[in-house]
């Protein structure tokens, strides 16, 4: 990884911004980072290899009028592979990660430099609030800010700063990074989740601070909230293995729910009534929540709140069980 030493660094702060197929949005992303108020960056966009739209040629485009823009490339593909191109290329002291699907306020950059550099943080993080323009996706961004679709995910709805177990798009000192050793490019998820794990145990601590607000764009049908949840659900078995104690009850709540409406549905089929009284609980629990969550949107977007809480719930955990069932079958294989 590049050496830079402080003198050379200064005040400099290294963005970086891992993207594929962000034709739609990288546009929007890169001008909230151009418009910081700390005006002294280098940004750093990593296009993967494998993205099929015109990513790369906007990018070029403004690196052409900015010359703060680099744009590497990743030709092996994947997000922690794209994250550790970005530390290698880095020169600030600070790194601050914005994802390619966000925008961010004018003093963001700054305001998270500014608690780092208190140095009792590690990696410092802000509230993901999610953004959506279709019918669904609003209903989703509402769903994704509700402590009932997300559990403990303080990010998503936190509104008092405090120190937590993981943060979304964290900025982190460069020097940490690399002692950590970046990301852990065999996950093909949970990779954030899991680097911040790894910095916990190595002694430091995380702040989420709701003063840092990311407007990212979510999911905008519920069925491609349901595939991303499946994803998170079967990449957090491999993060499982590694760490078995960064497992926390929250994490088995709804594979072991899922699991319970996989029995229910057994029963239902001798035993309709009982069934349906197995999952009523959740049933009126869902509603209960929907109703409320339905409140802060228009009347057409409301209805979909309900099927955006079951694909995260449904998704995630069916997800995790996938990601059992394949670990099971792995490790038959390799004893033959």
């Amino acid at each position: 990884m590049t050496e830079t030493t402080s003198a050379e660094a200064g005040d400099l702060v290294t963005v970086f911004v891992p993207a594929r197929d962000e034709s739609g949005y990288i546009g929007a992303c890169l001008g909230s980072v151009r418009a910081q108020d700390h005006r002294n960056l280098q940004i750093v966009v990593v296009v993967d290899g494998g993205s099929r739209d015109d990513t790369a040629e906007q990018v070029a485009a403004m690196a052409a009028e900015d010359p703060r823009i680099e744009i590497h490339r990743n030709e092996r593909g994947g997000i922690p592979v794209s994250l550790n191109i970005a530390v290698a290329a880095a020169r600030g002291r600070w790194l601050v990660r914005v994802d390619a699907h966000s925008t961010v306020p004018a003093d963001y950059v700054s305001t998270a430099v500014a608690l780092l550099e208190e140095g009792e943080w590690g990696g410092v993080g802000g509230r993901k609030d999610g953004r959506g323009v279709t019918a669904e996706g609003r209903a989703i961004a509402a769903a994704l800010g509700s402590p009932f679709g997300v559990g403990g995910s303080v990010y998503h709805h936190g509104t008092e700063r405090q120190e937590v177990d993981h943060i979304p798009f964290g900025a982190y000192p460069t020097a940490l990074v690399r002692e950590l050793g970046g990301w852990d490019e065999n996950l093909v998820a949970n990779e954030d989740f899991e680097f911040d794990h790894r910095l916990r145990l190595a002694g430091h601590k995380l702040l989420f601070d709701p003063s840092m607000t990311i407007s990212w764009h979510s999911r905008q049908t519920v069925r491609d909230l349901y595939g991303q949840y499946r994803r998170y659900g079967r990449g957090k078995v491999a993060v499982a293995l590694l760490h078995p104690r960064s497992m926390r009850p929250r994490h088995l709540m709804v594979p072991a729910f899922v699991a319970y409406l996989a029995g229910a549905a057994v029963v239902a089929l001798k035993r309709p009534l009982l069934g349906a009284a197995l999952v009523a609980p959740y049933a009126a629990a869902v509603a209960a929540a929907s109703h409320r969550t339905a409140g802060e949107l228009e009347p057409g977007d409301g209805r979909h709140v309900a099927p955006a809480f079951l694909a995260m719930h449904i998704g995630w955990g069916v997800g995790f069980w996938r990601g059992v069932a394949d670990e099971v079958v792995a490790r038959v294989r390799s004893t033959r």
